[in-house]
């Protein structure tokens, strides 16, 4: 089975953020890293990975001179995140009326390789997942990016970051009922957000008793969705680039790289 992949490249650091004097108004999806645009190193994975059809970019155009072994599509940015998915799934699903899942994958990720998103995507369960939300642990991190600085959510048996590479039902994505129309209508609000999951699960997340388990299946319970939390053993996959300190470790990464 073959998916094709959506990339999420429509964030443009705005004057007075700190990644701003790198970006220089341009989207942050093409700061240069080790002497490529940062998503050309994330097409490149997928563009060697055999379970990815093809590509959507959604956030720039062909102005970019961005490359692809596999098709690839553009679409302008559409305001936001969930607004963005949506439409890079329509256009999969307008090129591939078959397609049933996409792998959505963050442009900000540029030390992934093949071998990862081949892992990510063979962890889906065709039919019985609608989503699978890639996790990595704080040790994983820590051991491969020392000095990452991330985020991260301690539940009972782990400490945990996102990951930015996760597999999706095109369905679902694009119903207008359902979790992902609940998920839309609460994106800009906290209290909706905490309703979405229970007051209860959320209870539980900051009382720290939950595993990471207990805490999927509650949230896919509530919002009526299958959907599982996975441990990732590829730090890659959570290692965005949010700040100065981590394009610079970036960059240094990748560096070496090229070198070896």
């Amino acid at each position: 089975m073959t998916i094709d992949a959506l990339i999420l490249a429509g964030g443009v650091p705005q004057p007075g953020e700190s990644l701003y004097p790198f970006s220089q108004g341009r989207s942050k999806a093409l700061i240069d890293v080790a002497g490529k645009p940062m998503v050309q190193w994330v097409l490149d994975a997928l563009g060697d990975a055999k379970s990815i059809g093809g590509v959507v970019i959604v956030g720039l155009d062909e102005s970019s001179g961005l490359t692809c072994k596999k098709a690839l599509n553009y679409l302008p940015n559409q305001g936001g995140m969930l607004d963005n998915i949506r439409a890079g799934a329509q256009r999969i699903a307008e090129l591939d009326p078959q397609a049933t899942y996409t792998l959505i994958v963050s442009a900000d990720i540029p030390t992934i390789t093949a071998e990862m998103v081949e892992w990510v995507c063979a962890q889906l369960r065709p039919g019985e997942d609608d989503a699978i939300y890639n996790v990595v642990e704080r040790s994983v991190m820590d051991q491969r990016f020392p000095n990452s600085k991330r985020t991260f959510t301690k539940l009972k048996d782990i400490d945990l970051t996102g990951g930015d590479m996760n597999p999706a039902s095109i369905p679902l994505i694009l119903s207008h009922t359902g979790p992902w129309e609940k998920i839309a209508a609460a994106r800009k609000s906290a209290i909706k957000q905490a309703s979405l999951v229970g007051f209860d699960t959320l209870l539980l997340f900051l009382l720290r008793v939950m595993t990471l388990e207990q805490a999927a299946a509650r949230v896919s319970k509530r919002l009526g969705l299958r959907a599982r939390g996975v441990v990732c053993p590829y730090a890659e996959v959570g290692m965005d680039v949010d700040k100065p300190h981590q394009l610079a470790i970036m960059r240094e990464d990748l560096a070496k790289r090229l070198k070896a």
